[in-house]
């Protein structure tokens, strides 16, 4: 079987609240995410666990026998980490990560919680800025780790670097747009169309070539540092954008629906890499978010 301990604690917060919307609510996530998990589940055991009735959900006999053992191995983790912690030292000092605004927006949150739960001894403090600055600050030894968009460093030669993240480059538009029922477009197709450029200089490396490459002049019509707006604009029709699935949302603020196409040409994806100094014995604090970092990497 492939049941992660994720999903057993998502199931049995759904079978302790009687409802997915409860359960989504406990863990803090989407009611899709734990619909999906609730699925999986249901697929690897071969068996239905809840019954879905106007009220909630209500288990089923396997439902109940599965929640018995799903709180064992859960209690069976806790005692796992509280016997670490009893028997070894636990990490703790300072630690001093860099980010710039689309990382912190869109990936950073959901790793700093992860080291936080593991390591809540460690006092991180995080430094938003330009790349540049922030390699910068690297390379001076003012922070120990930054989580920036690769390519696009300026001083590559003076720092490592470890991809966490790879994320595609899609066309968004309405729904109520010409190309909306292709299954994917071409950059010729698009060449004419008003284009809303989210200008922001850490994504500037990855989408200043798209055009070029085809030999195409964008039309573009509209610039902005604010995804919400570019959002906005796309979602009433106003134009058409490209940008990566990492700050993808298929609705705008007002509500408003965004649809994502991919290209047939290919285009070059927006990473995100973990970065440090080159030749630096990193702290048992950065040591230990850059494993986390890997382990949240594996379970995407």
């Amino acid at each position: 079987m492939n049941i992660t301990f994720r999903q057993l604690r998502y199931f049995v917060a759904v079978a302790e609240a009687h409802s997915i919307s409860g359960g989504s609510a406990v863990m803090r996530i989407s009611q899709s995410a734990v619909t999906d998990a609730i699925r999986f589940l249901e697929a690897e055991i071969g068996y239905p666990l809840f019954v879905r009735h106007a009220k909630g959900v209500s288990l089923t006999r396997e439902g109940q026998q599965f929640l018995r053992q799903a709180r064992k191995v859960i209690s069976a983790m806790g005692d796992l980490r509280s016997g670490v912690e009893r028997d070894g030292p636990r990490v703790g000092g300072r630690l001093q990560v860099g980010t710039t605004p689309v990382v912190s927006g869109y990936f950073l949150s959901d790793l700093l919680a992860r080291f936080r739960q593991a390591f809540p001894d460690v006092t991180v403090s995080v430094v938003e800025h330009r790349t540049d600055l922030l390699e910068h600050m690297l390379v001076n030894g003012e922070l120990d780790l930054a989580l920036l968009i690769v390519p696009g460093l300026t001083r590559p030669e003076a720092l490592d670097q470890e991809i966490l993240l790879r994320s595609a480059m899609r066309v968004w538009m309405a729904p109520g747009h010409w190309l909306a029922e292709s299954d994917s477009v071409t950059l010729a197709e698009l060449a004419d169309e008003p284009l809303i450029v989210l200008a922001r200089d850490e994504l500037a490396p990855a989408t200043a070539n798209i055009w070029g490459s085809q030999r195409l002049r964008a039309n573009s019509t509209f610039r902005s540092s604010s995804v919400e707006a570019v959002r906005g604009l796309v979602a009433t029709n106003a134009g058409v954008s490209v940008l990566p699935d990492l700050v993808y949302r298929p609705w705008s603020l007002e509500g408003d629906r965004i649809i994502a196409k991919h290209t047939r040409e290919q285009l070059p994806t927006v990473d995100i890499a973990l970065v440090w100094r080159r030749l630096t014995q990193l702290s048992e604090a950065a040591s230990m978010f850059v494993e986390t970092a890997r382990s949240a990497r594996s379970q995407r």
